[in-house]
């Protein structure tokens, strides 16, 4: 690993989905809660999980030039439409739809995201790098209580991660050169865009964000001194981080 008490960074960003917010099991309290006021029903572990995974794809449709610039509860919806009718759940009016796409607005966070993010701000600046568009972001931050300086969307960029634009737009933004920043996140995939470029980086544990039956293997393997610091929780980088 890197010293990063040798070079600390000046202000760290955070990915939001799975690194500080537990987006499953959020999403499949919402699902349940449609299906009792709906009377349907479905294996919704595997629909939340379809869902998020057509998330990618629906991106690369807009970074491809596929479709034009939708925020990602444009994106969210558009899945969701595809899903349900997937599922054969007919009949869902615009209301309840839109019901589900909020879903995404209001995810608990990890039990120990608070207390880590607000022990770090009191030394850092601390903000948001997500792909959630700005007002999501600002109900999430609301609704999970999360201490942030900032919160920086996709959305600000036109460009989603992990296209360079989002990190350096955000940098830029802090006016801050990129190796004073670190990217905070559970996702190897997002750090590695970040450190290409020229961000620090920090990878966060989360063996639970796909569920209790993949918990026994990383989704994405870590090889040892990958980035500058490797820690289990959000409280484990504070320590880590001298706050």
């Amino acid at each position: 690993m890197v010293n990063v008490a040798e070079s600390p960074p000046a202000a760290l960003l955070f990915d939001v989905f799975g690194t500080l917010v537990d987006w499953r099991s959020g999403v499949i309290d919402a699902l349940r809660a449609f299906a009792l006021r709906q009377g349907v029903a479905a294996d919704w572990d595997a629909f939340a999980d379809e869902w998020r995974a057509a998330y990618a794809p629906f991106m690369q449709r807009v970074r491809s030039g596929a479709i034009g610039w939708q925020n990602l509860d444009a994106l969210h919806r558009m899945s969701l439409d595809g899903l349900l009718e997937r599922y054969g759940i007919a009949g869902v009016a615009q209301a309840e739809r839109r019901r589900l796409v909020y879903a995404w607005h209001a995810l608990p966070a990890w039990p120990d995201t608070v207390a880590g993010l607000e022990r770090l701000r009191k030394r850092y600046v601390i903000a948001s790098l997500s792909n959630g568009n700005v007002a999501l972001q600002v109900d999430l931050r609301r609704h999970a209580g999360l201490p942030f300086d900032m919160l920086f969307s996709a959305e600000l960029f036109r460009h989603y991660k992990p296209d360079a634009q989002t990190y350096r737009g955000a940098c830029a933004l802090l006016d801050l050169e990129p190796h004073r920043v670190m990217l905070v996140a559970a996702h190897p995939s997002d750090l590695s865009a970040a450190r290409s470029c020229g961000l620090s980086t920090a990878f966060v544990a989360r063996p639970l964000e796909e569920g209790p039956r993949k918990a026994g293997a990383a989704a994405e393997s870590v090889p040892e001194g990958t980035f500058a610091l490797a820690v289990d929780s959000i409280v484990g980088l504070a320590a880590a981080l001298g706050a």
